[in-house]
């Protein structure tokens, strides 16, 4: 028998936030939308009969209003991840990503290092692109050893809609606002 699934959407000042989960933990998040339909439709998308939860994972909910609000928030300390899916190289770069500190960078390679393969750049990217947890595993913090953000693929929206930046916007927009570039 399948694990219930269940989300919530909030608000935050950036617009609305999406979760998640089931009895493993945490699955997706989907990065503020204005609009909470859209952020509905991505988040929910080829999930199975999820149900709504306003109290789902509330700590992690406040402390992803806290965080858009302009505070330094450590969210992975307490929320399991449910990456059954995902393979053992995978697993062991977003385990790292998800340990870069708030207001700081590592580049593509350092963090081929810290997964335990230092040629592999290029498959960090690649592992990165998969990230279903935005934010919880800040992804956006990796960026090339010149210094360039390099590419986000964090979903924010419809691609089409005048009220939505694109990813490299929001990546960049992320770093500035926690001060890191």
């Amino acid at each position: 028998m399948a694990d219930s699934i269940k989300y919530v959407i909030f608000k935050t000042k950036w617009g609305y936030f999406g979760l998640s989960a089931d009895t493993r933990g945490l699955l997706r998040t989907c990065l503020p939308c204005p609009d909470r339909k859209i952020t509905q439709k991505y988040l929910l998308a080829g999930l199975n009969k999820p149900q709504f939860d306003k109290n789902l994972l509330k700590s992690l909910q406040k402390k992803i209003i806290a965080y858009f609000e302009g505070r330094a928030v450590k969210f992975n300390s307490d929320i399991p991840f449910a990456f059954d899916d995902f393979g053992p190289f995978i697993k062991k770069v977003l385990g790292a990503c998800a340990k870069i500190p708030y207001g700081k960078t590592i580049s593509y390679s350092q963090l081929a290092h810290q997964a335990g393969k230092p040629l592999a750049a290029r498959a960090v990217g690649n592992a990165l692109a998969k990230n279903p947890l935005p934010l919880i595993i800040p992804c956006h913090r990796v960026i090339h050893t010149d210094g360039s953000v390099g590419k986000f693929s964090a979903f924010l929206g419809a691609k089409n809609s005048s009220q939505l930046i694109s990813e490299k916007a929001l990546k960049l927009k992320l770093l500035r606002f926690e001060r890191a570039i």
